[in-house]
């Protein structure tokens, strides 16, 4: 396929390491794809989607970009760090409870405030009409004689989708060395940019012959929701850069692991974050990786023949939201 053009902002490829006895407990054979290793502070895979999307920033003559999410959006953090990096300003709309009273400057904020990003604090009213927010806020950066940019929420639209395509290039190769067993590749689906760089990947660079299926556990919503909205934006890769056809019955949804709901954590999905943590010194979060894991494994101990022979969880990253929830996990110790 023939990539867009992109900031080299990711630290590629990562690795895919085996997770002997955390497989062993599952009785399956487990990898984990390490995109939390694509940086330190510009982990996860926000990265890999921010290297298209901030290329095209550039290329347009922007000099501030406009995103948001969640008060503890990785998202957010690393388009403030990213445009840092390239010597774009930034603009974060953070949705909390109560836009007057915003939570303390901690976790990703912290991250946030330290890359010199401007946070303008949204609640849920606000959230619902994210898209009149973000225009709101570029209009009052014009004025200001500034040249924005507006990225989607996670960075999930067609370009975006460019960075897990290269994600699945990057694993076809590494599966590749690995015996041929029935696979499934898990991730968890927060916003779908993911989901539609993978599938579309898949097809793309055979996945079906190396016997790799794709399933992503939703972390909020439900799988009509997301069904729709990776293919929507597998639709508008198809018209945009001439792409496969993904159909939905090619997108996979494990869903009933929302829980609480979303970036809310019960007891058990914590247990099991502590659990892996504790057999294979892989940190997941609570908002995203964790509710995923806890859903394979819930899945697995249901049949442990659901995913295959060989599972690789994709580990989005997402470490520095964990810090803010650390009271959640007295109960634990």
């Amino acid at each position: 396929m023939n990539f867009p053009p992109r900031a080299q902002l990711a630290q590629c490829p990562t690795p895919l390491h085996k997770l002997d006895r955390m497989g062993q407990s599952l009785g399956v054979e487990l990898y984990v794809k390490r995109d939390d290793l694509t940086g330190a502070e510009l982990s996860g895979n926000k990265i890999r989607k921010l290297e298209f999307l901030l290329a095209e920033a550039l290329a347009q003559g922007c000099d501030v970009v406009i995103t948001g999410g969640g008060e503890q959006s990785n998202h957010c953090r690393a388009t403030a760090l990213a445009a840092t990096r390239l010597g774009l300003g930034s603009v974060l709309c953070l949705r909390t409870l109560d836009k007057k009273q915003p939570p303390p400057t901690r976790g990703n904020i912290l991250l946030d405030r330290l890359a010199g990003a401007e946070v303008v604090w949204i609640d849920h009213e606000d959230w619902a009409h994210q898209q009149e927010t973000y225009e709101r806020e570029a209009e009052r950066l014009r004025r200001a004689g500034k040249k924005p940019y507006i990225i989607p929420e996670g960075g999930s639209n067609a370009l975006g989708a460019w960075g897990y395509i290269a994600c699945v290039q990057e694993l076809s190769k590494q599966l590749a060395t690995l015996p041929r067993k029935a696979t499934t590749l898990v991730y968890a689906c927060g916003s779908g940019g993911t989901g539609a760089g993978l599938v579309i990947g898949g097809k793309a660079f055979g996945f079906a012959d190396l016997g790799v299926s794709i399933a992503g556990v939703n972390v909020c919503d439900d799988r009509d929701y997301f069904v729709k909205k990776i293919g929507d934006i597998a639709k508008a890769f198809a018209r945009d850069y001439a792409g496969p056809t993904v159909a939905d019955h090619e997108i996979e949804i494990v869903d009933g692991y929302v829980g609480r709901g979303y970036a809310k954590s019960r007891p058990e999905e914590l247990e099991c974050l502590r659990e892996l943590a504790s057999k294979e010194a892989i940190i997941l979060d609570p908002v995203y990786t964790g509710k995923a894991f806890y859903g394979l494994c819930q899945e697995l101990g249901k049949d442990k023949e659901r995913f295959g022979e060989r599972v690789v969880f994709l580990h989005t990253g997402g470490i520095f939201g964990l810090f803010p929830a650390a009271e959640a996990f007295d109960a634990l110790w």
